[in-house]
C-alpha cells in the first residue's frame, strides 16, 4: 500500500486537561467533550495511508491549536468560555502560566507541521467535526450546517483546481454536496502553514448521516481518489 502525498493534522481530538492548569480548570468532561471535535479520533484514524499525520491530546477548551498565539478573544487560543458558554477556569491563567501551555502544547504542534511540509508531501489537511448546529457563542449560533464542508481561506491556501477537485472526490465518495467556505473560511492553521505548503480545512458534521467508520472509509475512497487524480 502506497502511502498519500499528505500532512493530515487533527488538532481537535484530544481531551485531556494539561496538569499545569488542573486546579483551576472548572469543565465538566462533557463540556470538554463537546467543545472539541468528537468523532475525529476515529474517522481521520488513516495515519497509516499517509506520509505524515499529527494530532494532540490536550482538550481544545484549553489550548486550542486552530487558532493565532496573540488570539485572546473568549474563544481564542486560550480561553475564557466554551463554543458553548461554559466558562473554563475559576480564576484564568496569569501571563506566565499562559506562556507554559503555548511553549508546552502549542508550538511543539506548529513546529512539526512545519518541519512535515515538502519533500513528499503535497498538501496539508486540517482535519475537523462540527456541532450540526451552531454553538451558543458561534457567528451561526441555532443555523443547521452543512453535512460536510471544506474552507480554504477565501481561495488564499490552496490552488482553486486543487480544491475542485477535492470537493469532486468527496462529493462522489459520500455522495453528499459539498459546501465550501461555509460556515467557516478557514482556520489558522490552514491559513499559517500555507505559506510553506498548500492547506485545506476539512469539517465533518456531527449529525449521525453516516457512522463514523462508514465516515472514515468513505473519507480514504475520497482521499486515494483525489491522490490519483493527477491534480496534484
Amino acid at each position: 500500500m502506497h502511502k498519500l502525498p499528505l500532512l493530515i493534522s487533527v488538532p481537535h481530538a484530544g481531551l485531556i486537561v494539561p496538569h499545569e492548569v488542573e486546579e483551576i480548570c472548572i469543565l465538566s468532561h462533557e463540556d470538554i467533550v463537546i467543545d472539541g471535535d468528537e468523532g475525529a479520533a476515529v474517522i481521520y484514524a488513516i495515519s497509516e495511508h499517509v506520509e505524515s499525520y499529527h494530532s494532540s491530546s490536550i482538550a481544545r477548551a484549553i489550548v486550542d491549536l486552530n487558532r493565532a498565539e496573540d488570539d485572546f478573544r473568549q474563544d481564542g487560543v486560550i480561553k475564557t468560555h466554551t463554543i458553548w458558554g461554559a466558562r473554563v477556569f475559576s480564576r484564568f491563567p496569569d501571563e506566565r502560566l499562559i506562556q507554559l501551555l503555548l511553549k508546552k502544547y502549542y508550538h511543539p504542534y506548529h513546529r512539526q507541521l512545519s518541519k512535515a511540509a515538502g519533500g513528499k508531501v503535497k498538501m496539508g489537511i486540517d482535519c475537523h467535526t462540527m456541532a450540526a448546529r451552531g454553538a451558543t457563542l458561534a457567528d451561526d449560533k441555532d443555523v443547521e450546517r452543512p453535512l460536510i464542508s471544506i474552507s480554504d481561506n477565501e481561495g488564499k491556501s490552496l490552488p482553486l483546481a486543487w480544491r475542485d477537485a477535492f470537493v469532486y472526490c468527496l462529493e462522489k465518495a459520500f455522495g453528499l454536496p459539498v459546501a465550501i467556505n461555509q460556515p467557516f473560511q478557514g482556520g489558522h492553521i490552514s491559513a499559517a502553514h500555507s505559506k510553506e505548503l498548500p492547506w485545506i480545512q476539512l469539517e465533518f458534521s456531527r449529525a449521525s448521516f453516516y457512522p463514523l467508520e462508514e465516515k472514515r472509509e468513505r473519507l480514504l475512497q475520497a482521499l486515494y481518489g483525489f491522490c490519483e487524480s493527477g491534480v496534484i
